[in-house]
């Protein structure tokens, strides 16, 4: 969030997580500054919070009197505290990377095994070659390439070793599965969970009367959804009778 001229905040009320503010360096101690961001209470500038590279002394990098250029990186106000940071905070904390959350991103690199994602966190996000496509992939770059924008869906967060699976695919088969619901609505009838899998399953499989666009070289090996789909087929039609 950025502080636009004339929207200076003028209480520690008015601070929000990720708030750029412009303050002034009031002192500077072993440990850190304290910064007048105009809101009656000075904040602190931790020495860590100095630069994304180590600080050795707080006045290599500010002096008293300095204009400083913060962002906020917490605010207590029933202790009066205000902690200020030097270094742009990411868009995406780890604490907003939930689960099922849903991105839209920019692919920065593409390997063998899949591709990364920038979605505005600490760190690009990794999509695994089989979270590409509903379809087979066998390589990345027939999907997608660097400067590419995706929408992904966060798989597993792991802030420790500061990874994120990403998927393309779990998106496509939930606006997939979506679709299908809203054009059943749409008749009068709401399709079962067991037709909806076959469906699914059917979806580019050679019950529809094409191969799939990148069918496997072993043709002796039907494709999972294809057997899926016959076993559906069969139970339904069992359950008919």
């Amino acid at each position: 969030m950025t502080v636009k001229t004339g929207e200076q905040p003028t209480s520690i009320n008015d601070l929000r997580p990720k708030m750029a503010l412009t303050g002034v360096v009031k002192k500077v101690e072993l440990f850190g500054a304290f910064v007048d961001v105009g809101v009656g209470i000075d904040g602190l500038l931790h020495i860590s919070q100095l630069s994304s590279r180590k600080v050795r002394n707080v006045t290599d990098v500010v002096k008293e009197g300095d204009e400083v250029n913060v962002w906020v990186l917490g605010v207590d106000p029933e202790k009066n505290r205000i902690n200020l940071t030097m270094v742009r905070p990411p868009d995406v904390t780890w604490d907003e990377l939930q689960k099922d959350a849903v991105f839209t991103g920019k692919v920065v690199r593409v390997e063998r095994f899949g591709a990364f994602v920038d979605i505005g966190a600490e760190r690009p996000g990794r999509i695994h070659v089989s979270e590409l496509s509903t379809e087979y992939v066998k390589n990345p770059e027939d999907v997608v390439k660097v400067g590419d924008e995706v929408r992904v869906k966060v798989l597993d967060v792991n802030p420790r070793k500061r990874q994120i699976d990403l998927s393309i695919k779990a998106l496509e088969s939930q606006e997939s599965v979506q679709q299908i619901i809203e054009d059943d609505d749409e008749g009068g009838r709401m399709p079962t969970a067991m037709e909806l899998a076959l469906r699914q399953a059917m979806q580019g499989t050679d019950l529809e009367g094409e191969l799939p666009r990148r069918r496997s070289r072993k043709r002796k090996k039907r494709s999972s959804r294809q057997q899926q789909a016959e076993i559906l087929a069969r139970t339904l039609q069992h359950r008919k009778k």
